[in-house]
């Protein structure tokens, strides 16, 4: 998997598991988010910096495997489907988040964002396969596809959820109420 750095602020970071079956027993070291002082700054994201980069790679790309999708014809009517665990684009790597781990302290308020972070089951693959939610922050799933689908997401600070997702354009909307990192997503198809 792609290093995940400890976060900026209370965040969620979802590691998302292509449908039908794919395994993936990622960790998900402990995060913890110290109390606000009482004495905190607001953060103005109008007027905060950024900070941007790029993960590279350097060595050979590890062979990312096939994701047995034979449960579902639906799902496995479309060809050969890899993971996207290792996607490197002219050296550059995909699917990796990257955060502030230390320094900030608690000291800083951030204003938690009430945009939904959205994930769309598509191919009977999650796209985008990482992404990164702040606690308390919507995370809105949706099935694009024409099969049944379920949602499984294997926290280890927040409760583990399970839900179906029976029909095509059916969403399901979650929020984390404490910091992690690296919360596995799992999507299994069944014949629809």
């Amino acid at each position: 998997m792609s290093r995940i750095y400890k976060a900026l602020a209370p965040v969620a970071v979802l590691v998302l598991i292509a449908a039908c079956g794919g395994s993936d027993q990622s960790k998900s070291p402990e995060a913890t988010s110290p109390k606000a002082a009482p004495d905190a700054q607001r953060v103005d994201a109008s007027t905060a910096g950024t900070i941007s980069g790029r993960v590279m790679l350097q060595g050979s790309v590890p062979e990312n495997p096939v994701i047995k999708m034979s449960s579902d014809p639906a799902c496995s009517s479309g060809g050969e489907v890899k993971s996207e665990t290792y996607v490197v684009d002219k050296g550059g790597v995909n699917n990796v988040f990257v955060y502030i781990k230390d320094g900030l302290g608690n000291k800083y308020i951030f204003d938690t964002p009430t945009e939904p972070v959205k994930i769309d089951q598509k191919g009977c693959h999650y796209v985008p396969h990482v992404v990164g939610v702040r606690t308390t922050q919507p995370l809105e799933i949706v099935n694009s596809d024409n099969t049944l689908h379920n949602i499984h997401g294997m926290p280890k600070q927040n409760p583990e959820f399970n839900q179906g997702q029976m029909v095509a354009g059916l969403k399901n909307d979650f929020t984390f109420k404490a910091p992690e990192v690296l919360i596995p997503l799992r999507s299994t198809c069944t014949r629809g």
